[in-house]
């Protein structure tokens, strides 16, 4: 995630857009263009097909997972999907952004240290991203579900959520509160914003994890009914394994 309320401390998505920029990490060192996604939108599953075995919304999993990442964009559905996740494997939820964004959106400085505490746990659920972290959580994890919706849809959730945060005044992590609405123009890096020009980041930063963990089984979702068949189907049958 990246600014908020003028303070640009976050590291969501492409890494931070920040004062506190860190070094390249090994998940961001694969990169992308519009171009190269063929259609302006998106990366698309034959971009990488030759590369990445994904796993689809009907395929079985291996095993039952216990320590699960979720990635995708911002706006892509992360956390909420994430929670779901959780619930059906009766593990915990962590998530990543109550750990990072202290009062006034300041980084908080315990955040590494606090993941590798909640990552050293048996199991868990939380969503994949900030550089700082990144590499660590894919190393623990034993299954990363990828969400992968057309960008109209990531920037309509987007959109719809930062209102609805906005003027329902909703807090959101230690005192934070979304800003106003005029920042979207007047930010170059608010939350919608953000959505829009990391879109094409989430599908390197998987092969690149791919790379890294060969045995690390990807499942890739696309629709809401992707998300809601998996839930209800491969996931649920895996949660019943020993």
């Amino acid at each position: 995630m990246p600014a908020q309320g003028g303070v640009r401390a976050s590291a969501a998505a492409g890494g931070p857009p920040s004062r506190l920029r860190a070094a390249p990490g090994r998940f961001d060192r694969h990169r992308t263009t519009d171009a190269a996604a063929g259609d302006g939108d998106r990366i698309t599953y034959s971009t990488y097909r030759d590369r990445m075995p994904l796993l689809t919304a009907a395929d079985a999993l291996p095993h039952r997972p216990a320590r699960v990442l979720v990635a995708g964009t911002s706006g892509s559905g992360k956390s909420t999907v994430a929670a779901r996740i959780a619930a059906a494997l009766d593990v915990p939820y962590v998530e990543l952004d109550s750990l990072y964004h202290g009062p006034g959106w300041v980084p908080r400085p315990s955040f590494v240290a606090d993941v590798e505490a909640f990552i050293a746990r048996p199991a868990w659920v939380t969503e994949w991203q900030y550089r700082e972290v990144r590499a660590r959580l894919a190393e623990r994890a034993d299954l990363l579900v990828w969400l992968d919706p057309p960008r109209s849809r990531v920037m309509s959730q987007m959109i719809r959520r930062t209102v609805v945060r906005r003027i329902g005044r909703q807090h959101l992590w230690n005192g934070n509160y979304e800003p106003p609405l005029r920042t979207i123009f007047t930010d170059p890096e608010h939350m919608i914003r953000w959505a829009w020009t990391s879109h094409l980041k989430t599908g390197p930063r998987v092969l690149a994890a791919i790379e890294e963990r060969p045995d690390l089984p990807v499942v890739r979702l696309r629709t809401r009914a992707d998300i809601d068949s998996w839930l209800a189907g491969p996931l649920r049958r895996a949660s019943t394994k020993a």
